[in-house]
């Protein structure tokens, strides 16, 4: 069973400042870390090859020292890393990132053998937008399963897998066929401690590097930000609020001091009580 699971390397976000003059996002000297969506993905994807023997490969597109953070994913006991650097994708929005991880995808199966799974964390913390890993599926011809809470089953000799996916109002469970690219929710599991052994594996490994060339990429203005037909308007940093937060003080049993919040919220904002009445009316009706 062959795993391949999609990591960024992103800003750490605490940390980020926006420029004062030009509202674009100051990158120098911010550290750089693991999306931490990622992690989730990243640690499913060790559970199963624990459970079933399988080789976790992990891939993420960026520059150089994206490296980092694939040694830093090999630390927690990942088998394989595989960067994909070129200066022709840089500015790369989510259509042309789909498409170059895509094509980097193809030639992985190629050489390492076709996954069955591929595993992506929801979205970045930098992008916000979990357009990736379903653009990832569209291109590969993938079933998707998005935001995924658990992982109920995986069956290899029926080539399924069922899982727990979360949606308004509730808990869908979905099965599909293999092969199936998923994209994991933030705290579905806990990533593992790297071992001692595996710090030192993944300090001597090998990173697979390849560019555009390497990957088969013909035509370079699908990448980049010939590519990218999303265009960012402006950044900026919201304006911090001067409102203080109010206390509330009740005393009583828990339904009373409920009922003092609830009036001090209806106090505060008279039309948030119009609003439940007349969803409740509606409702009823």
């Amino acid at each position: 069973m062959h795993i391949v699971v999609c990591i960024k390397q992103v800003p750490d976000s605490a940390q980020i400042r926006v420029h004062p003059v030009t509202n674009t996002i100051m990158r120098q000297g911010v550290p750089t870390i693991i999306n931490p969506y990622d992690l989730f993905a990243l640690e499913e994807a060790l559970r199963l090859k624990e459970r079933f023997g399988a080789t976790v490969t992990v891939l993420t597109m960026g520059p150089p020292t994206a490296a980092d953070s694939l040694r830093k994913a090999l630390t927690f006991g990942a088998d394989r890393a595989v960067l994909l650097t070129d200066r022709y994708f840089a500015g790369s929005d989510t259509l042309a990132t789909s498409f170059a991880l895509s094509m980097a995808l193809r030639k992985i199966a190629a050489d390492f053998g076709a996954p069955e799974i591929i595993f992506t964390g929801k979205q970045t913390i930098d992008g916000d937008t979990a357009q990736v890993g379903p653009g990832i599926a569209k291109r590969l011809d993938y079933n998707q399963l998005t935001y995924v809470s658990r992982i109920v089953e995986t069956d290899l000799d029926a080539g399924t897998i069922r899982v727990e996916r979360r949606a308004e109002g509730g808990i869908q469970v979905l099965q599909t066929r293999l092969p199936v690219l998923v994209t994991m929710l933030e705290a579905t599991n806990e990533m593992r401690r790297g071992s001692i052994e595996n710090a030192l594996i993944a300090a001597r490994a090998p990173v697979v590097t390849w560019n555009a060339t390497d990957v088969g990429i013909e035509d370079l203005t699908k990448c980049g930000l010939r590519g990218s037909p999303t265009i960012v308007k402006k950044v900026f940093a919201p304006t911090a609020r001067t409102e203080k937060a109010v206390i509330v003080d009740a005393d009583g049993s828990a339904d009373a001091k409920a009922q003092a919040l609830v009036e001090a919220i209806f106090a505060r904002a008279p039309t948030v009580e119009h609003e439940l009445n007349e969803q409740a009316a509606h409702h009823y009706v």
